[in-house]
């Protein structure tokens, strides 16, 4: 689901352009870091000389062999999968290229069984934590990223080869909250036509906060989203700020 990659993509400008936030603002992110798996990735990725930025949400089982060979730096996004859960109801509910959610107890019994856009989240971040040892791979929550931005973000251009100058992490922090991604055409996907974002049902950038879960769980959606969390990521050795969520 989007919030979390929209993040990464503005934190990513903002590192490589040493803190001008000029390209963010005048930039759609889907020309600064386009989608791997979109039509029109290949007219619009370029051949610029230097690092290339490229957006996906495919599982590793399809995308981490190519990345074996060709040995790119990866930087793998995760969120409580309950915030996840609700995030993706809400773009269903605007996105026209999704089918309809229904109800959202309904939506959440196919997020738990796996049949939604690139399938199951459980296995999603099974197959890309399976990559560490096979791939140059930067494991980041957003959690992490509301908790400490300016940390994070260093440590994400320390792995990049930019350790960020403390000017670059202060323009990063203004032009990298919620609020400036909100407001900023070349990132809330307001530019995006109607017949494929339904802007009246609701904004692509809609809360931004950490536990909007609980607004929308019912304590039976709740107990069951936790069964089967444990059986899915029980033997994982998976460290995340959500385990007691």
């Amino acid at each position: 689901p989007p919030a979390g990659t929209t993040w990464m993509q503005e934190i990513l400008t903002l590192l490589y352009s040493d803190g001008d936030a000029q390209p963010a603002r005048t930039i759609p992110n889907w020309e600064r870091a386009p989608w791997l798996e979109q039509i029109y990735f290949k007219d619009t990725v370029r051949d610029t000389g230097g690092p290339r930025l490229i957006t996906s949400h495919l599982p590793a089982r399809v995308l981490a062999p190519a990345l074996q060979r060709a040995r790119p730096k990866v930087i793998y996004v995760a969120r409580n999968p309950r915030d996840v859960a609700v995030s993706f109801y809400h773009f269903h509910r605007l996105a026209k290229f999704l089918p309809e959610p229904g109800s959202f107890d309904a939506f959440l019994g196919r997020f738990l069984e796996g049949s939604v856009q690139y399938g199951s989240w459980f296995e999603h971040v099974k197959g890309w934590l399976g990559q560490r040892q096979l791939l140059d791979i930067f494991y980041v929550t957003y959690e992490e990223l509301h908790q400490d931005l300016p940390g994070t973000a260093q440590r994400v251009g320390t792995f990049l080869g930019r350790a960020p100058a403390p000017a670059t992490l202060r323009s990063l922090e203004r032009h990298c909250s919620f609020a400036a991604m909100r407001d900023n055409a070349m990132a809330n996907y307001s530019l995006i036509p109607r017949e494929i974002l339904d802007h009246s049902r609701g904004r692509f950038m809609r809360k931004g906060v950490v536990g909007d879960w609980r607004e929308h769980f019912s304590p039976l959606q709740s107990a069951l989203f936790d069964r089967v969390y444990r059986e899915q990521m029980g033997d994982v050795g998976l460290r995340a700020p959500w385990h007691a969520a």
